[in-house]
């Protein structure tokens, strides 16, 4: 696997936002709302209960380990 460069910056509050449209349109989770606060609620199914998410790389994050999740699990990988 080739190692990925460090960020220079914190991920922004649009990023998050981009990502997590994505991942509830992949249907990777079932929701995802931005609280005026920054914060963010998620939910993977409409039956677990909802996450609350402190800043925008708490949502990179996420993203992460479901990409990295999605990735591991397919066949030849």
């Amino acid at each position: 696997m080739i190692p990925r460069p460090h960020r220079s910056s914190r991920p922004t509050a649009a990023e998050a936002s981009a990502w997590a449209d994505v991942l509830v349109r992949r249907r990777l989770l079932h929701a995802t709302v931005r609280m005026p606060t920054g914060q963010w609620l998620v939910q993977d199914h409409p039956d677990r209960p909802v996450r609350l998410l402190l800043e925008p790389a708490d949502v990179l994050a996420l993203a992460a380990a479901i990409q990295h999740r999605t990735r591991s699990t397919r066949p030849g990988s």
